[in-house]
């Protein structure tokens, strides 16, 4: 199937697959002014966010959006901040079901509130990363998105009444949440912190939520001195 738009002087041909592709969607323009985020990523693929240090944005730490898909997020140390990361535009943007994003190896530290990440649609694969407190929940979504959580460690805060890890963003009494595919395989649930899956639990359900083999998590414990900006001196070994 092809389809051919016309933006300005430029000519565009697209030609898609329909079994990986239900939308099309237009190629964006520059985009001008941040919106607040430290990092956007607007409908873009292949892209890698490693070794960033983030806190105290005016929006979001990092939001990918806008049929936005092969991404990964990995090395990073992101603290002090209430809605750390979003993934998909909204729960009507159907295109948003073609992403997928792996979060690995990151270090989530102190005073995060929520969204770490938080996701629409799409396909995440959530490995080896270490959570230490969250003062509302750590991952959450809506729109039925498809969630593989494998050896991370999630340290809950002593607050009693933030010991779960995830969220669904449902209608009240919405039973729809029960047949997401959510998992958690091999995490350290450690000080009560609970995870409650959902879906299947077909392996098979999985596929395009699983990037990479997962470390156990009992090999952690080096994260934190290796996540966030490097430590580089021209000509050096980092």
């Amino acid at each position: 199937m092809e389809k051919r738009k016309t933006i300005g002087d430029d000519n565009l041909l697209c030609a898609m697959n329909t079994s990986e592709f239900e939308e099309y969607v237009e190629p964006q323009k520059l985009r001008g002014i941040s919106d607040g985020d430290g990092i956007s990523v607007f409908g873009a693929r292949d892209i890698w966010i490693d070794h960033c240090t983030l806190a105290k944005c005016q929006d979001g730490l990092i939001d990918i959006v806008y049929g936005s898909t092969a991404i990964t997020i990995s090395n990073n140390y992101m603290l002090q901040h209430n809605e750390v990361m979003l993934m998909g535009h909204n729960d009507d943007f159907v295109a948003d079901k073609n992403m997928q994003v792996t979060i690995a190896f990151n270090y989530f530290g102190e005073g995060l509130v929520q969204r770490i990440p938080r996701c629409r649609h799409g396909y995440f694969h959530i490995v080896n990363n270490v959570y230490t407190g969250w003062e509302m929940y750590a991952i959450g979504g809506s729109a039925n998105p498809t969630i593989n959580s494998q050896g991370n460690v999630f340290i809950a805060s002593d607050d009693e009444s933030t010991k779960e890890v995830t969220k669904r963003e449902i209608p009240n009494g919405s039973a729809e949440w029960k047949k997401w595919n959510w998992r958690s395989d091999g995490d350290l649930l450690l000080n009560g912190a609970q995870f409650t899956p959902s879906g299947n639990g077909t392996s098979g359900s999985y596929a395009k939520a699983s990037s990479m083999v997962a470390r156990p998590a009992s090999l952690l414990t080096n994260i934190m001195p290796s996540a966030g900006v490097l430590n580089c001196n021209i000509s050096q070994i980092c």
